[in-house]
C-alpha cells in the first residue's frame, strides 16, 4: 500500500482487463452477461452495455460482435466512435437464449472477477499488520473512559489484526470498546477494494453489500475538453478494473442473532446465485461478534466450525452442489462476552485467541468521571450527590457497578424531566427515582 497520511493507506488497485483473458471470464459467460443485461433493460447503446458490466467497450465488443453473427442481436443506428455507440436489440432467438441463461443464472450486473483475482487481492489488502498511530488510537477512545492498562493492551491486539477476545461481567463496556475499534478501523485503516461477486467454476458468489460497504468518493481528474470527456464516457475507459469498489474497511457486527447458516454462501434458488456470508464480506476489516455464547447455535458448534480459519486463516465454503472452495479469513476477528469464558469455551479455543482483553467493573474514580462524561452529553450539570447515593444504595450492597448504569439512569433522568416539562437539572431525588425505575429490586 502506498501511503496517503501518517493514518490513511491507498491501496493497490486492481488493473483494468486489456483483453478478455485478463478479465477471467470465457467468451460464452461474457456472451451471456451481455444478453442478460439487454433482456433485463431493453436495446442499450454498446457503451451502456460496457457501463453495466464494468468492462471496457473493447472487451465487450468480441462479444457485440459474435452475437450479431449468431443472430442473437440487431444492430442500429450510430456512428460517432463505431459501435460504443450503436444501439443493440435483441432478437427472437436471443431473446430465448437469455431467458435460458436467466435461468441457470439469475445474476446481472457487474461481471464477476475470478476467485483467483479475489484471494490475491485480499491478501494484498490484509488488515494484518497495519500501523497503528497511538494519537489517531486515542481520538478513536476520545468518547469513552478507559485506563492506560486497558488502552495499552488494546492497541498491540489491533496491530497484530488477529483475534481478540473480550471479556468482563455486563454493562463494563466491551461493546462500545469493541466498536470503537472498528470506528478506527473505518476511518483511520485505509480503504480497500472488494469485488461486486466472484465466479467459481460456473458459480457466482455476490460480495459487494451497500448495506455494510461504505464505498470511498474519488474526485476523477477532470478532463481537458469536452470532447475527451465525451469519449471517456463512450468507452468507459478507467485506470483500474471497474468490477471493484473501493471501499473503507468494512466493519460488521452480529450478536445474538448468528446461525451457523450465516457463515455459508446463501443460495437462491430463484436466482440461482450465492450471497457471500458475513464473515467473507468482513475481510480486510473487523467482524464483531457480541454477545458470544447467546448465539442460535452453541458456542462450541460456532467454535468448531471457525477453530480452523482462525488458525490458518483460510477458510471453506460450501455451495449447494457439494463443491468446496478455499478463501482467505483475513478480518480482525473480535469476541466479546459478559458470560464466564471457562462455561462457553474450551482451552484449545483460548489458546488461538492471540489477544484477551479482561474488563473489569470500573473503580469509583473511573465511574466518576463517565458520570461526569454523560452528564455533559445530556447537558446537565454535575452532581456528585448523585454518585453519592447510587453508592450507597447500590454499589456498597452488592450491585455490580456498571459503567452503563450512568447512560441509562441519566438518559431516564432526562425523560422525568421532559414528561413533566421542567427543566432537565440533575439531583439527588431525581437520580433516586431513576434508579428505583430503572434498578428496582434487581441489584
Amino acid at each position: 500500500m502506498k501511503s496517503q497520511d501518517k493514518d490513511q493507506y491507498i491501496p493497490t488497485a486492481p488493473q483494468c482487463p486489456e483483453n478478455l483473458k485478463e478479465t477471467g471470464l470465457n467468451s460464452g459467460m461474457l456472451s451471456e452477461m451481455v444478453l442478460k443485461a439487454i433482456y433485463t433493460k431493453g436495446a442499450m447503446l454498446g457503451m451502456d452495455i460496457s457501463k453495466s458490466l464494468c468492462l471496457p467497450f473493447k472487451i465487450i465488443e468480441e462479444a457485440l460482435v459474435f452475437l450479431k453473427n449468431e443472430k442473437c442481436i440487431d444492430v442500429s443506428g450510430g456512428d460517432l466512435i463505431g459501435r460504443a455507440s450503436y444501439k443493440f436489440n435483441l432478437t427472437e432467438l436471443g431473446r430465448r437464449r437469455a431467458q435460458d441463461a436467466m435461468k441457470v443464472c439469475g445474476y446481472v450486473g457487474p461481471a464477476p472477477v475470478s476467485l483467483e483475482d479475489y484471494v490475491d487481492q485480499t491478501y494484498k489488502q490484509a488488515v494484518t499488520n497495519l500501523p497503528v498511530d497511538p494519537q489517531a488510537l486515542r481520538e478513536a477512545f476520545s468518547h469513552l473512559v478507559i485506563t492506560d492498562e486497558l488502552f495499552n493492551a488494546v492497541g498491540p491486539a489491533i496491530l497484530s489484526g488477529k483475534s481478540i477476545f473480550i471479556y468482563g461481567p455486563p454493562g463494563t463496556g466491551k461493546t462500545s470498546i469493541a466498536q470503537a475499534i472498528g470506528d478506527f478501523m473505518n476511518r483511520k485503516g485505509g480503504d480497500i477494494f472488494v469485488p461486486y461477486a466472484f465466479h467459481f467454476e460456473g458459480n457466482i458468489i455476490s460480495i459487494f453489500d451497500p448495506a455494510i460497504h461504505i464505498p470511498h468518493e474519488v474526485q476523477a481528474e477532470a478532463p481537458k475538453d469536452e470532447a475527451e470527456a465525451a469519449i471517456r464516457r463512450l468507452l468507459n475507459t478507467s485506470n483500474h478494473d471497474s468490477r471493484w469498489v473501493r471501499i473503507r474497511r468494512p466493519v460488521i457486527i452480529t450478536g445474538g442473532e448468528l446461525s451457523l447458516s450465516m457463515l455459508e454462501p446463501r443460495y437462491s434458488p430463484e436466482s440461482n446465485y450465492y450471497q457471500g456470508p458475513l464473515h467473507v464480506k468482513a475481510n480486510g476489516g473487523i467482524f464483531l461478534i457480541d454477545d458470544f455464547g447467546r448465539q442460535l447455535c452453541s458456542p462450541k458448534e460456532l467454535l468448531n466450525r471457525w477453530i480452523v480459519p482462525l488458525e490458518s486463516r483460510v477458510d471453506y465454503l460450501n455451495l449447494v452442489s457439494g463443491q468446496k472452495f478455499k478463501v482467505p479469513f483475513e478480518q480482525l476477528t473480535i469476541f466479546s462476552t459478559n458470560l464466564d469464558p471457562k462455561d462457553i469455551v474450551d482451552e484449545a479455543f483460548l489458546r488461538r485467541m492471540r489477544h484477551k482483553v479482561e474488563i473489569n467493573a470500573p473503580k469509583r474514580d473511573i465511574y466518576e468521571k463517565i458520570f461526569e462524561m454523560y452528564c455533559k452529553k445530556l447537558s446537565m450539570k454535575p452532581c456528585p450527590e448523585a454518585v453519592d447515593y447510587l453508592f450507597d444504595r447500590y454499589y456498597s450492597k452488592g450491585r455490580s457497578v456498571r459503567a452503563s448504569d450512568c447512560r441509562d439512569l441519566l438518559e431516564t433522568v432526562a425523560s422525568i424531566c421532559r414528561f413533566r416539562g421542567s427543566p432537565v437539572v440533575l439531583s439527588r431525588e431525581l437520580i433516586a427515582e431513576a434508579a428505583e425505575s430503572f434498578i428496582g429490586d434487581f441489584a
